[in-house]
């Protein structure tokens, strides 16, 4: 459903955020089942909270379970029926979600750190990456973000603090917004924003 916003009211502010590892937990067999996807606590209602301040959200995730024989797409589309059916009881709205299905030896544009998925988001909502914040758990979350200029933000669920460890002391590191969770992260956001 597309949201419509008339004269006098903000325009659309927008979050992008990684999946697993952000808004559910992570595993390292990776979640192939609807079953298998369980939201991080607070996580749901952090994206409800957004919805509310008229934010619009956006994930962008790996699933390389696809390229490696390992989920089919039709799996994964029912797992996202599941994210997204739990996330509207909650009082959430996503507005799209993009997927890279390719395996890491697939060499292909779309997998993070590459840039591609972000590219496709910013042409059909015709939105300006640059500034928009971009919430991961992963390194290769935040170096897509960096590469297009979108504001990247690291949180401690998932990969986060061996991300956080990883980067200390990097010579290639750069100023970082790190948050306990996405929970965390939406409650800074709106003390600091509304």
């Amino acid at each position: 459903m597309t949201r419509r916003f008339v004269a006098n009211e903000k325009p659309p502010r927008w979050i992008i955020l990684d999946r697993d590892g952000v808004i559910n937990f992570d595993s390292p067999g990776h979640i192939l089942s609807p079953d298998a996807w369980q939201p991080i606590p607070g996580s749901l209602e952090a994206i409800s909270e957004l919805t509310r301040h008229g934010y619009r959200v956006v994930v962008i995730t790996n699933q390389s379970a696809i390229g490696r024989g390992l989920m089919t797409d039709r799996t994964l589309n029912t797992i996202h029926d599941r994210m997204q059916r739990c996330i509207e009881r909650k009082g959430g709205h996503l507005e799209a979600i993009y997927h890279c299905p390719h395996a890491p030896w697939e060499g292909c544009a779309c997998r993070k750190p590459n840039t591609d998925l972000f590219h496709e988001f910013s042409e059909q909502f015709k939105v300006p990456l640059a500034g928009i914040r971009a919430v991961g758990d992963a390194r290769r979350d935040l170096e897509a973000a960096r590469a297009v200029g979108a504001h990247p933000i690291l949180v401690l669920t998932g990969k986060g603090q061996q991300t956080k460890r990883d980067l200390e002391g990097d010579p290639l590191n750069y100023p970082l917004e790190i948050h306990i969770d996405l929970a965390d992260f939406v409650r800074s956001l709106m003390e600091n924003t509304g």
